[in-house]
């Protein structure tokens, strides 16, 4: 017959005992551990069918990032949330480093003066917080880069129409199992969509992609 064995553990600082018999426990463990191997491949699946569908894509746009900064242009990035997270990671990895020491490269994300981005919010609209800043910071040459899980975001798309209204390349991250929508797709010269409807499996395919056109630039300028 099989025992039960009562496991207690203990919450720190909430002073509560809190008992799981074992065969609960080890049903609850079980069911995270599939719970992790499922969301790992699929994860996976939606890097890979990213990877398949933009691979061109990917290429055109790392040379086109290595030819702004050739030539004395900067990129400017910028999403919200996660997005906004997104472009200030970017933007370290060329101001900084990513794999290779090296010159730093100009690369701007709009998404860290909160005096600006509230200034702008709170006089004008939220919708035009990356508007005033490319109006400000552009200039042609320069490479607008707009980071967006489903291609909508308002702001996102305002900012990259008139990115190319200033004649600077335009380039979005999106995602979503159909088509980007026309309104980010007319105002952008390059799109590198995830073909996923789970945000946080875009996200992650976003994040390897920005490190993926990291690595490309670096060995382009400054080599092994």
């Amino acid at each position: 017959m099989l025992k039960i064995v009562k496991k207690r553990f203990l919450a720190k600082g909430l002073k509560t005992l809190f008992l799981f018999d074992s065969i609960k426990y080890l049903f609850i463990n079980g069911a995270m551990k599939t719970l992790i191997a499922t969301d790992l491949k699929q994860s996976i699946k939606a890097k890979e069918a990213f990877a398949r569908e933009s691979a061109d894509i990917i290429i055109a746009l790392s040379q086109q990032i290595t030819d702004t900064f050739r030539n004395g242009g900067k990129l400017l990035l910028f999403g919200n949330g996660g997005s906004a997270a997104d472009a200030q990671h970017m933007a370290a990895e060329f101001v900084n480093r990513f794999l290779i020491n090296r010159s730093p490269l100009p690369a701007i994300a709009l998404t860290t003066d909160t005096s600006v981005i509230t200034s702008i919010g709170n006089d004008f609209s939220y919708d035009l917080i990356f508007v005033k800043q490319i109006q400000a910071l552009g200039k042609p040459g320069d490479l607008a880069l707009g980071i967006s899980t489903s291609g909508t975001s308002p702001n996102v798309v305002k900012a990259l129409l008139v990115a190319r209204d200033m004649k600077l390349t335009t380039a979005a991250l999106t995602g979503g199992q159909k088509a980007p929508a026309a309104e980010i797709t007319s105002c952008s010269d390059y799109i590198l969509n995830v073909p996923s409807d789970e945000t946080p499996h875009i996200q992650e395919a976003h994040l390897w992609v920005e490190h993926v056109l990291c690595e490309i630039v670096e060995k382009e300028l400054f080599g092994d």
